[in-house]
């Protein structure tokens, strides 16, 4: 399992959300009801790692998921990418 953010997202999370160089962004799994995706998705705060299962750093912002949600990933990659202004999440098989 890789983490990959794109220069456009990076772009995206520093001009739309505020992120800066040395700041940390967390991508956890949240409940978010039922979808077509299912129950469950990705959500994104500022926060401070404890226990990192997979991180990526692009342009100085370290991007990372706790071991307790690597889980949803289940044998994918997890690229993360802008379109417009909005961040966008893609989970291509590793």
């Amino acid at each position: 399992m890789k983490l990959h953010v794109t220069t456009s997202a990076v772009e995206c999370f520093q001009k739309e959300w505020g992120f800066a160089r040395g700041d940390v962004v967390r991508i956890f799994v949240r409940c978010c009801g039922m979808s077509e995706d299912g129950p469950y998705w990705l959500g994104i705060q500022h926060d401070r790692p404890m226990f990192i299962g997979l991180m990526a750093i692009e342009n100085h912002i370290t991007f990372y998921m706790e071991e307790q949600d690597v889980w949803f990933l289940e044998g994918h990659n997890l690229t993360i990418d802008c379109e417009g202004e909005e961040i966008k999440f893609f989970m291509p098989s590793a």
